[in-house]
């Protein structure tokens, strides 16, 4: 199995189970105050939509010649995974509030007991549109990973399979649990994400462009530890301005 395999199977697993465990937040929410059966219909259907995007996108992908399918692809990893990036330098440097999955669920039984009684059908709409919406729309930045990765690779096995694996263990956590997952450390696995995005979409963009990396696929292994450095320079650099501190050489 080579590295880029490897990698693959593993970006694609930790980025599925956070999103999976922030849609598992939100399910838990509804579903314990308001009921399962037209949570899990809600959910039923934002899987079967996700499953159809997969199933059609990536066919539709497979069309187009592997170099300029990395290129693109890879530009948007990297445009996606600096956003994650971004977004978690600015958490562990205390500029932004760490994602709480505790007070999420708090804040969504809250809403769901707030909320009207209407029915369509025999079913709950507001436990049917929540449960869906939130499945659909974590789960969407899921099919976008798991298509970039697949395409990337020009295949698509390593991606799907982390994937699963992630959103079978949450699955499994959640029910066993029966609470919010709030000890996942979401916030480290959202970091290690942005580096893997980041550095799957320059190796992909560059090669697309024609770029011969050294050592091939290892050089993915260099290019994860550059990330790293230059993010955890910017750490310590906001942390030592937000507490006045001053920044070394």
């Amino acid at each position: 199995m080579t590295t880029a395999t490897l990698l693959t199977a593993l970006g694609a697993f930790l980025a599925s189970a956070v999103e999976m465990v922030e849609a598992l937040t939100i399910v838990l929410g509804v579903g314990v105050v308001r009921g399962w059966r037209s949570t899990l219909i809600g959910v039923g259907a934002a899987t079967v939509v996700l499953t159809g995007l997969i199933a059609v996108f990536g066919a539709a992908l497979g069309s187009i010649p592997i170099g300029d399918l990395r290129f693109v692809v890879g530009a948007l990893l990297l445009v996606f995974g600096l956003q994650w990036l971004r977004k978690a330098i600015l958490r562990s440097s205390g500029y932004k509030a760490l994602h709480d999955e505790e007070e999420a669920f708090r804040e969504e039984r809250a809403a769901a007991a707030a909320a009207g009684d209407e029915r369509r059908a025999g079913v709950d709409w507001y436990s049917f549109t929540v449960s869906f919406k939130g499945v659909l729309l974590e789960g969407l930045e899921v099919v976008f990973i798991v298509i970039s990765f697949g395409a990337g690779q020009g295949r698509y096995g390593p991606a799907i399979a982390g994937a699963a694996v992630a959103v079978l263990l949450v699955l499994v956590a959640g029910i066993l649990v029966r609470g919010p997952l709030e000890r996942v450390p979401e916030n480290t696995i959202k970091f290690v994400v942005g580096l893997m995005l980041t550095s799957f979409g320059c190796f992909w963009a560059a090669e697309g462009a024609g770029v011969d990396w050294p050592g091939d696929e290892l050089s993915l292994l260099g290019i994860i530890a550059f990330f790293g450095l230059v993010s955890y320079a910017f750490v310590r650099a906001l942390r030592q301005r937000r507490t006045g501190e001053p920044v070394p050489a």
